[in-house]
């Protein structure tokens, strides 16, 4: 059975400071932002060539978590240090590249809500060797 992860919900404080963030600073398309019913928002945006995208919303039970709560999504890039210069110069505070051996490199940052995000390189997947 193959099964896809295609959503990640997100408790958020603040929808349109959220969208701010994701879709301004972090460049993510906005698939979704509809309000259906009286006090129900859905959002979805999705990083560029990502097949899972994030929503956040109020009004439904699965946004009903505590802003902030999640922890270590990983957003692989291909090239580390590019990608985190690129944050930094839209005003994401992206943290010192740290190796974590076996050709694995990191950088985290956090929303505006402390949900924290982990840039990935992965070596072998873009044929580098650190």
């Amino acid at each position: 059975m193959q099964m896809k992860l295609e959503l990640v919900p997100l408790p958020v404080s603040d929808v349109d400071r959220a969208i701010d963030f994701y879709a301004g600073k972090l460049g993510f398309t906005t698939d979704v932002d509809v309000q259906p019913a009286e006090g129900v928002r859905v959002v979805q945006l999705t990083p560029e060539g990502s097949g899972c995208s994030v929503g956040f919303g109020t009004g439904l039970d699965v946004y009903a978590g505590e802003p902030g709560s999640v922890r270590g999504l990983h957003l692989v890039v291909e090239n580390l240090d590019e990608a985190r210069a690129e944050l930094v110069s839209r005003g994401v505070e992206v943290g010192e590249i740290h190796d974590f051996g076996g050709g694995v490199r990191g950088a985290g940052f956090s929303d505006p809500d402390g949900n924290t995000f982990e840039l990935q390189e992965m070596a072998w997947r873009t044929g580098s060797t650190f």
